[in-house]
């Protein structure tokens, strides 16, 4: 796999969604995998994303010979699509190339699941992206997070915690697989990359 960033010009093709919250406090909580994994992907691509536009910080880089725009929607979880709809209006990307990266409560800690598109699962950040995109026809990888400890445990307090120590270096081998993906997302081998990331 060869990551490079990109010198060409002309519009991104493809659009790289981490999901997350702005703020110090919402840093290395769950809620904020999507945002970690891009943290992640600038390190291995050795691109900024900090440049602000479409109400997010974004970057710009080539992954498997496609030009991508990398972005961190700075709306607050609830109302990333208006970042998403804005950058697609923009450089005129369809849905099917928007990827979507964040958190999965129903899923183990440090597993990942690779969708071709879907429901908003509960999740109010892909509910908001497929409102404004008017489509659920987006792939997504789903970072699990593991569900709260127990039933009285309250949902919006366990997403806004931070990982424990065990589960740090699970999380962190998600994120390497999920980077690993975009090279067989953005070259539209979807089903491949399904069966070869999620676990």
């Amino acid at each position: 796999m060869i990551f490079r960033k990109k010198t060409c010009s002309g519009g991104p093709e493809y659009l790289i969604v981490g999901l997350g919250n702005p703020g110090r406090q919402y840093e290395t909580t769950r809620h904020n995998a999507g945002w970690l994994c891009m943290d992640l992907l600038s390190d291995k691509l050795k691109v900024k994303i900090n440049k602000i536009k479409f109400k997010s910080t974004v970057g710009e880089a080539d992954i498997g010979g496609h030009r991508c725009l990398l972005m961190k929607p700075q709306t607050f979880m609830n109302l990333s699509g208006e970042a998403v709809g804005e950058a697609c209006k923009f450089y005129k990307i369809p849905p099917e190339n928007v990827i979507v990266i964040f958190d999965d409560i129903s899923l183990p800690c440090g597993s990942l699941r690779i969708r071709r598109k879907g429901s908003a699962g509960g999740h109010n950040g892909i509910k908001s992206i497929i409102q404004h995109l008017g489509s659920d026809n987006f792939p997504r990888i789903k970072l699990g997070v593991g569900d709260k400890p127990h039933a009285d445990f309250d949902l919006a307090d366990y997403v806004l915690s931070n990982f424990s120590k065990d589960e740090i270096p699970l999380m962190k081998q998600a994120m390497e697989k999920a980077c690993s993906a975009l090279d067989y997302l953005t070259d539209g081998k979807i089903d491949e990359a399904m069966s070869r990331f999620s676990h």
